[in-house]
Order: C-alpha cells, then sequence, then structure tokens
C-alpha cells in the first residue's frame, strides 16, 4: 500500500513513462508518430473541407481543433482498457486504482505537448501569432483534462464488466467528431442547430481556445448560447468529473476480480 504522497507522484510517473515508451515500442518512427497522425489528419481535412468543398475555416484553427479532438480520444481510448490493461499490478499490491487512470492521462498529455507544439510552429509559418488572451489556453486545457478524466474513469469502470463498452465507444467517438466543430465554426451552421451544438463542451473548448490562441475570431457557444444556458458547457465537465470519480470509487473493490 502507498504510504505518501511522493510514493503515489512517483508510482504515477513510471505508469506515465511506461504507457507512453509502450505506445511506441518496436516502431522505426518511434516518437514522432505522435507528430505524423495529427498531422497527417490535418493534410487530408484541409484539402478536402477547405480545398476541395471551400468551407471557410482557418488552417490553423483546423489544426488546433484536430490537434485537441486528437488528445480526447486519445485519453479516453487508453483510459476506457487502462484498468483491464494493468490487471496484474492491481492483483499483486493494493493502492488507490484512480492512480492508473491518471497516469494514462499524463501519457497523453506528453503527446498533445508536442502536438501543440507543431501548432505553435504551423501558426508562426502562417504568420499569424497567438494573442494576449493566449495564457487563457491553459484554463481551457484544465476543462478539457477534467471531461477526459470524468469520461475516461466512467468508461474504465464500466469497461471492467462490460467489454463491449470499446466498441459503443468508438461508434460515439466518431459522432462526436462530427458534432463538435473540430472540421467547421459555428457560424457555418444553421442558426437553427447552432444552440444545439453550443451546450456540447468539446465545441466550447475547442471555439474558444481558437478565440484565444490565434488572431481570427470565430463563433463560440457564447456568443450563442445566453444568460445561464451559457454556463453549461463549462460546467458539464467538472460535473462529468464528479460523476466519473463517484462510479469509479464505487465500481473499483471489485476490480481485482473481474480483471
Amino acid at each position: 500500500m502507498l504510504r505518501s504522497w511522493q510514493e503515489t507522484a512517483h508510482l504515477i510517473r513510471e505508469l506515465a513513462i511506461t504507457d507512453f515508451k509502450l505506445k511506441y515500442q518496436g516502431s522505426v518512427m518511434s516518437y514522432l508518430w505522435s507528430l505524423i497522425k495529427p498531422l497527417a489528419s490535418f493534410a487530408v481535412m484541409y484539402l478536402v473541407f477547405v480545398k476541395f468543398l471551400n468551407t471557410s475555416i482557418d488552417p490553423a484553427s483546423l489544426f488546433l481543433g484536430i490537434v485537441l479532438w486528437s488528445y480526447f480520444s486519445d485519453f479516453t481510448s487508453s483510459g476506457l482498457k487502462s484498468i483491464v490493461d494493468r490487471g496484474d499490478l492491481i492483483r499483486k499490491i493494493y493502492f488507490p486504482r484512480a492512480i492508473i487512470v491518471v497516469a494514462s492521462s499524463l501519457s497523453a498529455f506528453i503527446t498533445l505537448l508536442l502536438n501543440l507544439l507543431a501548432v505553435f510552429v504551423f501558426m508562426a509559418f502562417s504568420g499569424q501569432w497567438p494573442t494576449l488572451s493566449a495564457p487563457l489556453f491553459i484554463l481551457l486545457l484544465v476543462e478539457l483534462y477534467a471531461l477526459a478524466l470524468g469520461a475516461s474513469l466512467i468508461l474504465s469502470a464500466l469497461y471492467v464488466r462490460f467489454r463491449d463498452i470499446s466498441h459503443i465507444w468508438e461508434v460515439c467517438l466518431q459522432i462526436l467528431f462530427y458534432s463538435s466543430g473540430i472540421l467547421y465554426v459555428l457560424s457555418a451552421v444553421p442558426s437553427a442547430f447552432q444552440s444545439w451544438l453550443a451546450v456540447n463542451p468539446i465545441v466550447q473548448i475547442v471555439q474558444d481556445s481558437r478565440n484565444v490562441l490565434t488572431p481570427i475570431h470565430v463563433t463560440a457557444s457564447s456568443d450563442v448560447l445566453s444568460g445561464m444556458l451559457a454556463l453549461i458547457p463549462y460546467a458539464i465537465p467538472f460535473v462529468v468529473l464528479g460523476l466519473g470519480i463517484w462510479i469509479f470509487n464505487a465500481s473499483s473493490k471489485g476490480f481485482a476480480e473481474n480483471v
């Protein structure tokens, strides 16, 4: 059993580093794949949606959206299976099981930092520089982390008992990708549907991130929603996190017998 915060922090760090290394073990390109994959996705989406379909989205905004989405997708997909993948460790020693999900999240965060570096380099070559409100991006990352961690805690607890969850989540990710403003801005959506999309916290995070990092303003959730409704997308990530902690803790006692 872990006796101190130092031991807990050490275990989280070691698990995160191990997860990140194993992700690219045996790969010739190694860590470069963490940059190549979002760049390849950006290239395809740029050609299809900007060049062929003539959508109005700025290339830097598109790249940023893809990077943020890749982080959420990788975070939740790896977090979903993290408890089962560490079943041997769970059966050997006792420690707070949430540590495994948190360690998995840090592995995804390392990839995010590498990808954001590529975004800033791309913006520089495009002649765009972060705005004075760029420090607010840190708060948006905290919000995205809370949403992804809460979802991962729920998914990992469910996956221990119901392995179909992984397939269901793959379908959910596909739906979320096209409904979260990654490939477009809210102003391109018919006004009748804008408010429905605006309550999606991923839409809010992506559009707000574009506004605080790039000089080109895009329609944000706060521009569409009014009054108390504007607080909904900001509150959802922390509601999901609280719900995730509760479900995970209620289920964790049976992990050792089911992984």
